[in-house]
C-alpha cells in the first residue's frame, strides 16, 4: 500500500496564518506537528506500508522536503503540480509513478490538511477499504455526518453492505452541498455521509477507469510522468504535457460515472479544518469554551478562539469570536461572519498587498529569513543559515546590503574574494557586486543584513548559479 499525500491546497479561509507561500498544511494548528505531518504520523501501525507518494506544488517542495525529513522519511517520492490541475490528474500522475516502482500497489488518497482525532476508527475503516480495493473497487471514505452541516458534498450510500465486505457499501448518488432543509434531512435519513475526499483503490484500478471515462486525463498525465525530470528529491512532471489535463476532480472525472466505486463509513473525529470555527471545533477548550494557542489572557470572554503568534493578546468581555494576531497581520471577528475572511483575502490581492502571499518570516530551502523592519531605502533582515546551506551565487540592480554575523561562521564570497566571517564581525556588499553566502559548520548560521538602495524587491536578484535549482 502506498499512501498518496494531496498537498497542494492554498487555504485561504485560514488567513492570516495560512498564506499562499505557506498554506495550512504546513502549519501546527492542532499540536505541534504541521497537518502534513500529522497526515503521515496516523499512518503509523498500517501493515505493508510503502514509503510515501507526495504531490505538492513547486512552490512548496522544500517545505515537503523538509517537515518529510523531520519526521526521518527520507525515501518518499514527491511530484511537483507545474500548474493546479485539481485531483484527477493528481492522484494519476501518482498511479502512474507507483506502477514504474510497484507492481500494482493499492493507493490510499488523502489529503495533507485533514484532522483526524480517533486514530484506530482512521485505521479500522483503512483495513476495511483495503478488502474492497484489492477486490478491484474505487473506495470512497464518507464521514458519518454529525451534523446538517451546508459546507461539504454528501455521498449517498446503499441500504445493504456489499457482499463479503464488511461495512462497505455501494455508492448511489453523489451530491453538491446543499441547503439548510436538504442537510437535515439528509442527516435524519442514516443513508448520507459527507464526502471527505479519501480515496482507496488499485494503481491499475484507477487508470482503467479514467481511460474509460476521462482518458484525456490519463493521457496527459503518462506523458507528464514519461517526460518527469528528476530534480534533487523531486520528480518534476513536464508542465506542457501536465497542463493539457482537463482540470477535473476525481469524483466528477470518474467516480460519480463509475458503476465500481463503493464506500467505507469514516466515524474517527474527521475535519477538513476550513475555516477557524472548524479549527475551533477540534481544539481542546478551556471551561469557558475557548481555545487558544500562545500568550494569551482572557477576562470573561466565552466559546472563542485566540492565537498569539508574537505578543501577548488580551481579549476582555467578548463572546464568539475569532482573534489571530501574527508579525504583520491580526484579524478580529465574529466566530459567525468568519467566511467573509475570503473577501479580505481578495481585498489584499486587488491591492497587491504581500501579506496574502508571505509571512514576515519566510522560509527558503537554505533556511529562513525575518523581515525585522523596514523604511524609505532601507530593510533589516534577521537570516538563518543552516549548517551546510548556501544561498544562490548573486547580485542586485539596486541595492547593497551590509552582513553581520551574530552566531556562527559564514564563508562568504564577495567579488573576487572568498573569506569567512565570525561572530561580531561583518562585511560590506556594494551594488552590482556578484556575492554568495554559505554555512560551513555544524551549528545554524544567524546574521543581520541591513539592505539599503532605490529598489528593495524580492526580485531584484540575478543569480548565477544556485545548488537548489532556482533560476
Amino acid at each position: 500500500m502506498i499512501p498518496v499525500i494531496l498537498s497542494g491546497g492554498s487555504g485561504t479561509r485560514l488567513w492570516p496564518l495560512s498564506r499562499a507561500k505557506k498554506p495550512k498544511q504546513f502549519l501546527s494548528l492542532v499540536n505541534e506537528k504541521s497537518m502534513l505531518q500529522n497526515t503521515l504520523l496516523r499512518l503509523k501501525g498500517i501493515e505493508h506500508l510503502a514509503p510515501p507518494i507526495v504531490v505538492c506544488n513547486e512552490d512548496h517542495r522544500f517545505m515537503v522536503a523538509e517537515q518529510l525529513r523531520e519526521l526521518a522519511i527520507n525515501d518518499a517520492c514527491i511530484m511537483l503540480e507545474p500548474v493546479g490541475r485539481n485531483t484527477a490528474p493528481a492522484i494519476a500522475i501518482a498511479a502512474i509513478q507507483a506502477l514504474q516502482t510497484h507492481q500494482d500497489p493499492v493507493l490510499l488518497v488523502l489529503a495533507a490538511d485533514h484532522v483526524i482525532q480517533d486514530i484506530p476508527a482512521f485505521q479500522q475503516a483503512v483495513a476495511e477499504a483495503d478488502i474492497a480495493a484489492e477486490a478491484g473497487k474505487l473506495v470512497t471514505f464518507g464521514v458519518v455526518p454529525v451534523t446538517a452541516h451546508t459546507g461539504y458534498g454528501y455521498i449517498r450510500r446503499s441500504k445493504q453492505s456489499v457482499a463479503s465486505m464488511a461495512n462497505t457499501f455501494q455508492v448511489t448518488e453523489f451530491k453538491e452541498k446543499p441547503d439548510k432543509s436538504t442537510a437535515e434531512h439528509y442527516l435524519t435519513s442514516g443513508d448520507y455521509c459527507w464526502n471527505s475526499g479519501m480515496f482507496m483503490f488499485k494503481a491499475s484500478t484507477l487508470l482503467a477507469e479514467l481511460e474509460r471515462f476521462a482518458p484525456e486525463v490519463v493521457h496527459a498525465c503518462r506523458m507528464a510522468v514519461t517526460a518527469a525530470a528528476q530534480d534533487l528529491d523531486f520528480v518534476r512532471v513536464d508542465k506542457d504535457a501536465f497542463s493539457a489535463s482537463p482540470a477535473d476532480s476525481l469524483d466528477y472525472a470518474v467516480l460519480e460515472k463509475s458503476d465500481n466505486t463503493v464506500m467505507v463509513p469514516l466515524n474517527a473525529g474527521w475535519s477538513d479544518v476550513g475555516s477557524y470555527d472548524a479549527l475551533w471545533d477540534v481544539m481542546a477548550k478551556d471551561a469557558q469554551g475557548n481555545a487558544c494557542r500562545g500568550d494569551v489572557m482572557l477576562e470573561s470572554t466565552r466559546n472563542s478562539y485566540i492565537n498569539a503568534e508574537e505578543k501577548l493578546v488580551a481579549v476582555i468581555g467578548l463572546d464568539n469570536v475569532i482573534v489571530v494576531e501574527t508579525k504583520d497581520a491580526v484579524l478580529v471577528a465574529d466566530k459567525n461572519d468568519i467566511q467573509q475572511v475570503k473577501s479580505i483575502v481578495q481585498r489584499l490581492q486587488s491591492y497587491g498587498r504581500t501579506e496574502v502571499d508571505l509571512h514576515r518570516e519566510v522560509f527558503r530551502p537554505w533556511g529562513k529569513y525575518d523581515s525585522v523592519d523596514q523604511g524609505n531605502r532601507y530593510q533589516v533582515k534577521h537570516i538563518t543559515v543552516k549548517p551546510g546551506a548556501k544561498l544562490s551565487v548573486q547580485k542586485h540592480h539596486h541595492r547593497a546590503e551590509h552582513w553581520v554575523v551574530v552566531s556562527g561562521t559564514a564563508l562568504v564570497r564577495n567579488g573576487d574574494n572568498e573569506f569567512l566571517v565570525t561572530e561580531n564581525e561583518s562585511t560590506f556588499i556594494p551594488i552590482g557586486v556578484v556575492h554568495s553566502l554559505e554555512n560551513p559548520g555544524k551549528i545554524p548560521l544567524e546574521l543581520i543584513e541591513v539592505q539599503s538602495g532605490s529598489y528593495l524587491g524580492e526580485d531584484d536578484i540575478v543569480r548565477f548559479a544556485d545548488k537548489y535549482g532556482r533560476g
